[in-house]
Order: C-alpha cells, then sequence, then structure tokens
C-alpha cells in the first residue's frame, strides 16, 4: 500500500499498525478509516460488538479504537473480552458521553476521546501508541491511567 500522509506530505508503502475501528455509524467509519488510511493504517471496521469480536478473533490487531453505545454487544463488553485474550491491546474509547472517563480507566482503555475527534490528536496518539517501548506501556496499562482527550471543538 502506498499512502501519501497529510501530515508531512511524504510518500510511503509503511504500514504503521492494524486498528480495528468499531463504531455502529457508517459515517463515523468511512469517514474516520479513510482519514487513518491517508495516515498509512491498516483499518479494520465493525459495527459493533460482536462484529468487533469476530474481527478480533480473524486478524492481529496492533490497536482499537471503540465506541461504547453500540447494539447486539456494546463496547464495554467487547472490550472486557478483548482484555481477556490480551490485557496489553492498547484500546481507545471514542464516545459522546465525557463522563466514561473512570469506566474507561476501570476497563483498561489506554485513553478516551470524546466525539467529535480531533484528527491530528488521535493520529498523534496512535503513533505514540505504536512507538511507546512495550514495557512503558504494560506498566501504564497495569496503572489504569487513561489519556483523557476532551472533544475536538475545544
Amino acid at each position: 500500500m502506498v499512502a501519501q500522509s497529510a501530515a508531512s506530505g511524504v510518500l510511503s508503502d509503511v504500514v504503521k499498525a492494524k486498528v480495528l475501528l468499531v463504531d455502529d455509524d457508517i459515517s463515523v467509519r468511512e469517514s474516520l478509516g479513510r482519514a487513518l488510511e491517508s495516515e498509512n493504517y491498516e483499518v479494520v471496521q465493525a459495527a459493533n460488538g460482536q462484529e468487533a469480536l469476530e474481527r478480533f478473533s480473524e486478524q492481529q490487531i496492533d490497536v482499537v479504537l471503540l465506541d461504547v453505545n453500540m447494539p447486539v454487544i456494546n463496547g464495554w463488553d467487547a472490550l472486557d473480552r478483548m482484555q481477556e485474550i490480551n490485557p496489553f491491546l492498547p484500546t481507545v474509547i471514542i464516545t459522546a458521553r465525557p463522563n466514561q472517563y473512570e469506566r474507561a480507566a476501570a476497563a483498561g482503555a489506554v485513553a478516551l476521546m470524546e466525539k467529535p475527534l480531533a484528527l491530528p490528536v488521535l493520529i498523534g496518539l496512535l503513533n505514540h501508541l505504536m512507538e511507546e517501548p512495550w514495557d512503558a506501556r504494560r506498566k501504564r496499562m497495569a496503572a489504569h491511567q487513561p489519556i483523557r482527550i476532551p472533544t475536538g471543538l475545544d
């Protein structure tokens, strides 16, 4: 895959990571998916927690972007199941409800981003997560200290 980074304008064929993007809003999945692909992330999409668990079991996922208010299986239940398999999988909660920070921390999420998302901040966060040394990630996640990122409207 050859892509041009919107931030740098540099052509690259290196995929940074495989992102599982889970949101029941197709417009969010499509627009965010295109933006992530333009930054050389491979994107796997799911419309609900059940689909997310299926994709997660089929593929090697590097990071999860997870809405929590969805039909079939909600994001919280999907996160619990994914954490049972890989407790150090970086998961970013994306939600329109900013009062979910404590629950995200308890669930093991690395960050909570409020909708509408600030795309440059999200890309920076993903880049940081993929470059973060394994030991540092493990220690931070074991301490249940997610990053809180306010809405992109601020």
